[in-house]
């Protein structure tokens, strides 16, 4: 083992049953669901104390221990993480909230918060033996794999959605991918994905099929932590499509904990979702367990637009063990509310983070979050990718 990481093994979500970590992982052999990655804590807690990520360069490598990349020398980087924790305090006035904060992911490589989970995803199939990936993606994903996959010097292709923004469909293929478009949802992209990566011999970084992207996204509630001088906020509201990023928040908090490094409850976990993408804010509301595929799934926000994210129970779980919610908020609402946090604050947010803005009022309104309480906005993407949802001078 490393000290670079102190990673363990890996373990099916289901079932808790154990696999080792030292080849290329997908979904686990037992009940074909997410495997997570587990690290030797006891060890960690013993020999390391969370002072040393004082001093260390301002990215998300910064947390190595705790990430699934063995050798540094194998870490492919373009500087992600390290994204500020804003201040919101105009915003807080506006919709009377003690403090609002907002974690502005938007200034990551390829500009937006893929960057972390496809560097960890990509880094770790790299060291164990991948040498050429394909990615299914509404946008921003697939833009971040080209760029990860150029930097490593592996091929990647990449199937993309017919009606994805421009600027991804453009990042792809000046970072040298091969560019495939989809007429479908994300769903169908993915079937097509996983299909030729078993038949040309690559490896699919579909969402939660393999185990290390929900390890870089959760460097986020790692940093946020750490920007809080270790300590954590009161609630989370998180746009949701995939849902990698609550998920791997959720065990970046548990994991600290378990180390000792923070104390208290993890933060509650509000899930965004669109009108027209629903399916865990009806799950959710349902009480069930899993979230059934939302029909004739549509969203200007990209992102969310995921009819049947595959990890559902896991967002689900997040949810409700933190005491948390799910909501769904109109793309006008979206849109709108990207005006105001550029107005009110100089964040040129896309609309999936612009929509946490929505979700807070509406939890203000009904109680579920106290004016009293800390609270962090996800912004997980900049706007300027989005710029055809905004007025121009003429209009």
């Amino acid at each position: 083992m490393s000290d670079f990481s102190y990673i363990d093994h890996l373990e099916c979500t289901i079932c808790g049953r154990e696999f080792p970590y030292d080849g290329l992982a997908t979904v686990s052999e037992c009940c074909g669901k997410v495997l997570f990655v587990r690290y030797d804590l006891p060890r960690l807690r013993r020999e390391v104390d969370r002072s040393i990520f004082d001093d260390r360069p301002s990215n998300m490598w910064r947390y190595n221990e705790l990430l699934p990349v063995t050798d540094a020398g194998n870490v492919i980087t373009l500087g992600e993480g390290g994204t500020p924790l804003l201040d919101a305090a105009t915003l807080a006035r506006e919709v009377g909230i003690r403090r609002l904060l907002v974690k502005e992911e938007g200034l990551n490589p390829t500009g937006t918060f893929k960057a972390r989970g496809i560097a960890a995803a990509v880094s770790k199939a790299v060291e164990v033996g991948a040498r050429g990936f394909t990615m299914p993606s509404a946008g921003n994903a697939a833009g971040a794999a080209a760029a990860y996959c150029a930097r490593a010097g592996t091929p990647v292709k990449v199937f993309m959605l017919q009606d994805a923004p421009d600027a991804n469909k453009k990042e792809s293929i000046v970072a040298g991918s091969e560019l495939n478009l989809v007429d479908g949802l994300i769903s169908d992209a993915g079937r097509i994905s996983v299909g030729i990566a078993a038949e040309q011999g690559l490896f699919d970084l579909s969402t939660l099929k393999e185990p290390c992207r929900a390890e870089g996204k959760k460097t986020m509630g790692l940093e946020i932590a750490h920007q809080l001088g270790w300590r954590m906020p009161d609630a989370i509201v998180y746009p949701t499509g995939g849902g990698t990023g609550i998920i791997g928040m959720y065990k970046g908090f548990q994991e600290l904990l378990e180390l000792g490094w923070i104390e208290g409850k993890p933060p509650r976990f509000y899930a965004v979702q669109a009108d027209g993408c629903q399916p865990i804010v009806k799950a959710f509301n349902d009480g069930t367990d899993t979230a059934e595929p939302w029909p004739n799934a549509a969203t200007k926000a990209d992102g969310l637009r995921v009819p049947g994210p595959f990890a559902d129970y896991l967002i689900l779980q997040a949810i409700r063990e933190t005491g948390g919610g799910a909501l769904a908020v109109s793309d006008d609402e979206m849109v709108d509310a990207m005006y105001r946090l550029a107005a009110a604050e100089g964040i040129i947010a896309c609309p999936e983070g612009a929509a946490t803005l929505v979700g807070l009022e509406r939890l203000l309104a009904d109680g579920s979050i106290g004016a009293d309480e800390e609270v962090v906005l996800l912004n997980t993407g900049s706007g300027y990718k989005y710029l055809d949802l905004l007025r121009g001078p003429e209009e």
